[in-house]
Parts: C-alpha cells; sequence; structure tokens
C-alpha cells in the first residue's frame, strides 16, 4: 500500500534525532515530480512544526552556467551528471550538516525563466532541522556524485507513470520558452538519456514512491 502524505510528514518528521539537523533526499528523473514533492513537504513541515523548521535546497541551483559549458563542449547536453558542480553541491551539503551554530547558510537556485544558476539565493537559517534536496542525480555513484549519498539521512525515489512524466517535462520546456516541436525533440535527446540513466540508481534509495503517492497536477510547482 503506498504512504499517504501525512505518511511522509510524519516520516520526515522523525528524521532529526538527538538535537542535530537531518538531511533527506528526493531522488527521481526528469519531470518525476521532485520539487513539487519537496515544496509540498517544506510547507506542511513548518505549518505543523513552526516557521522554518524544514528549508527546500535544490541540487538544480549546481548547474554550471552556459558560458562554461560552451566552453567545456557540453552545452548540448546540459542536465547530465557531468555538467553539475557536483563536487560544490556535496560540499555544501556537508556545510549543512555541520549544522552552523547562528549562522544562514546561503544555497544556489536555477532559474529557469534565465536557465541560469543563482547563486545565494536560498537561505537555510539555523532553525531548519530538516533539509529538504531534491535532483536527478543524488543516488548516482560516478565521480563526486558518490559523495552525496552518505551526506543524507534518507532518500526517496520518486517513480511516476511514465506518460505523465513525458508530457510533464515536454509542458515545462514550453511554458519556458520552447516551440513545442524543439520541447519534444529536447526531452527525447536529451531528458531521456538522462532519465534511464536515473532509474538505474534507484535500488539505492529508501522509499520508493508510486505514482500515488506522488502530488497531482495542481497540487504545487510543475517542476522537478
Amino acid at each position: 500500500m503506498a504512504p499517504t502524505f501525512d505518511d511522509l510528514l510524519r516520516r520526515a518528521r522523525s528524521l532529526p534525532r538527538d538535537g542535530r539537523r537531518a538531511i533527506l533526499g528526493i531522488a527521481g528523473s526528469p519531470g518525476a515530480g521532485k520539487s513539487t514533492l519537496a515544496e509540498l513537504l517544506v510547507r506542511g513541515l513548518n505549518g505543523t512544526g513552526g516557521q522554518d523548521w524544514a528549508a527546500h535546497v535544490p541540487m538544480d541551483g549546481f548547474h554550471l552556467a552556459d558560458a562554461e559549458l560552451e566552453r567545456l563542449g557540453r552545452r548540448d547536453r546540459k542536465g547530465a551528471p557531468d555538467t553539475f558542480d557536483a563536487a560544490g553541491y556535496a560540499a555544501l551539503l556537508k556545510r549543512l550538516r555541520e549544522q552552523p551554530e547562528d549562522e544562514v547558510v546561503y544555497a544556489p537556485a536555477f532559474e529557469r525563466v534565465l536557465e541560469q544558476p543563482l547563486a545565494g539565493a536560498v537561505p537555510v537559517p539555523p532553525t531548519a532541522r530538516l533539509v529538504v534536496t531534491e535532483g536527478n542525480y543524488l543516488l548516482c555513484d560516478e565521480g563526486p556524485w558518490r559523495r552525496v549519498r552518505a551526506l543524507l539521512d534518507e532518500v526517496w525515489f520518486c517513480a511516476p507513470d511514465e506518460e505523465d512524466r513525458f508530457r510533464r517535462l515536454v509542458a515545462r520546456h514550453v511554458e519556458f520558452g520552447k516551440p513545442y516541436d524543439e520541447a519534444v525533440a529536447w526531452v527525447r535527446r536529451s531528458d531521456e538519456r538522462n532519465a534511464e540513466r536515473v532509474a538505474r540508481t534507484r535500488h539505492r534509495a529508501d522509499l520508493v514512491l508510486p505514482a500515488s503517492a506522488l502530488p497531482g497536477p495542481g497540487d504545487g510547482p510543475t517542476h522537478g
């Protein structure tokens, strides 16, 4: 039986122990609903645990800038594992786990209109007992990505209906400026190649969430 959203809230709330901050990872393929779930969890936890009890830190803030992707010859593969600063992401997670006293930790975000990372956009206050981070490659064991899993208390894997995921991905690209045919071509060429790679990491998750446990259309933001 799939867990309910209340079940997920209770499980997330139980992660911080012994007075220390915990980090929950939400993994899954492009368009799986990771960001939507993370934002709904943080909203629900802050509604019951007190303001700023939980914080959302997306992995996407560690996209390499387009200028650097051009220099590396990787612009047409944007979204692949080697188009992120994985070592920088792991370093941020380590800093968040160390829970600096009375210090706000700033994380980068990803601006979807510009399709560029934005430094210092996500504040994590010292009151945050749980950090929810989400992204495609949290369970990847290649290169610097392998450091990430050890820094997460739990990782949940989003496994939506694949046809729905494909449609959401195309709709997202159209929303942010791509013509429909170009959006479909990009999803088939790039996003789906990355999705296959992400799917192979599913077995490393602590919890796999089927479509019935994931937020539906209209429940929250349409990215992730």
